[in-house]
């Protein structure tokens, strides 16, 4: 029986995902979905919709414009998108490209019941904010490992949005600041 390979030996798979900035009247918000459990990968986390590229894929946007489709069932002719940030990779061999775009109201979403087990909207001004985000560090396998979270409490509900996720928001965040 064949060993599951480490994250370190793992051939890179590349990636989109959607940073959809929902257009309220109380301003944007960022739609975010939970993933699962019983997914192989990042269950149960928070995530963009999202996921690797397709061979027929023409360009990053489009893997994450199909993604969010069927993942959430975002239909793209409420999507404007507004560009690509730099590529993300995670320690898990994804080599992913964030697509940021506007969503305009009147979309309907559905979310695919396998891969997303809730769909949610954070505050953009909250995920922005950096007395938000946590840097967090521990010993792995003989090296340090760092990585971030921004938690979020909407109610009695409390969301825990980190690792990749956490990462590309707070590039987003930089990348507003230039």
């Amino acid at each position: 029986m064949l060993a599951e390979p480490r994250f370190s030996d793992r051939l890179p798979v590349h990636a989109s995902v959607l940073i959809p900035m929902v257009m309220r009247e109380q301003g944007l918000t960022v739609l975010l979905t939970e993933r699962t459990q019983h997914l192989s990968s990042h269950s149960g986390q928070v995530a963009f919709p999202g996921g690797k590229a397709d061979p027929e894929d023409a360009s990053a946007t489009v893997t994450a414009l199909r993604e969010a489709e069927e993942e959430i069932g975002l239909d793209r002719r409420f999507v404007d998108v507004l560009g690509e940030l730099p590529i993300y990779t995670t320690g898990s061999a994804f080599i992913v490209t964030p697509v940021v775009a506007l969503v305009r109201p009147g979309f309907a979403i559905s979310p695919n019941p396998h891969e997303v087990a809730d769909i949610f909207e954070v505050p953009l001004h909250f995920l922005m904010d950096p007395a938000n985000h946590r840097r967090h560090a521990f010993e792995w396998a003989g090296q340090r490992r760092e990585w971030l979270s921004i938690p979020y409490k909407d109610g009695p509900t409390e969301r825990f949005i980190w690792g990749a996720t956490a990462g590309m928001l707070r590039n987003f965040y930089r990348f507003l600041l230039d």
